[in-house]
């Protein structure tokens, strides 16, 4: 797999970068040239570490079973308290399931209508990102990578870049799980786990995949913030840790390989 960033359907293409995990690779994991794991060279196939644009690559062989298992551990994560100015949820508690929430939050994205790519980053990045990781130019490089990532998903759908989506059409990306790997009061790291889907058109058939990210927050200012600091720690600690399979809530392996399935809240 090459080492372009972005969230990837089960046909192999590359649909909406989406993920706040992706405004870290221009700090902590773009210095350290790894994958999710810490270790360097490409991401391994089903999954990738922060990176420009997106959540995370599928695991292009998984299917789920027919029959059904019912995850052993579930949480219903935590609300925020309020919408910034962005329209994003914030005011997370200063909990494991807070941070858990609001790395959710920041990954659980959709473009379709007049959202693009674009938008979507520039809300993410101005709500979720810490300030130490926000500047000229980060912004200017995530800008360009979801412009290029709007122009793919514009082609794949069959219009030209820059005009709306076509009816019908879209690319989302929801967490329905996690694992934690390192949790303090001010930091939190963790494994999401996401379905992603692309529908290019009101009769389309939709395609999906599993993916999973790594991704670190620490308390600042009040509410938890996604930092590269925190991203290079967590890249060592899963390293020692192992990865989780990806496998979907309702397989009898998302018990064995420790996953926490995600409740909405009430």
């Amino acid at each position: 797999m090459s080492r372009t960033r972005g969230a990837w359907n089960t046909k192999g293409t590359w649909i909406a970068g989406v993920a706040l995990a992706a405004v870290l690779g221009l700090t902590g994991y773009a210095l350290l040239g790894g994958d999710g794991d810490g270790d360097a060279g490409a991401p391994a196939k089903g999954e990738v570490g922060p990176s420009v644009t997106s959540t995370a690559s599928p695991q292009a062989t998984y299917a789920a079973p027919a029959d059904w298992t019912e995850p052993e551990r579930w949480t219903a994560l935590p609300r925020g308290e309020r919408r910034d100015d962005q329209g994003s949820t914030v005011g997370f508690p200063q909990t494991t399931e807070g941070a858990v929430a609001m790395m959710a939050a920041a990954n659980n994205s959709s473009v379709e209508g007049s959202k693009s790519s674009v938008s979507e980053q520039m809300r993410v990045y101005r709500s979720y990102l810490g300030k130490s990781d926000q500047s000229a130019q980060n912004l200017e490089a995530i800008k360009l990578s979801a412009q290029n990532t709007d122009k793919t998903l514009a082609t794949e759908m069959g219009v030209t870049p820059g005009q709306p989506l076509p009816s019908g059409a879209y690319a989302r990306s929801t967490v329905v799980g996690y694992k934690v790997i390192k949790a303090s009061p001010g930091e939190v790291s963790v494994w999401l786990l996401a379905r992603v889907v692309q529908k290019n058109g009101e009769t389309a058939k939709e395609s999906g995949s599993y993916t999973r990210t790594l991704i670190a927050a620490q308390w600042e200012g009040g509410d938890w913030k996604l930092t590269s600091a925190a991203t290079v720690r967590a890249q060592q600690d899963a390293k020692a840790a192992g990865q989780p399979a990806i496998v979907a809530p309702g397989d009898a392996a998302f018990n064995a390989a420790g996953w926490t399935a995600i409740r909405e809240a009430s």
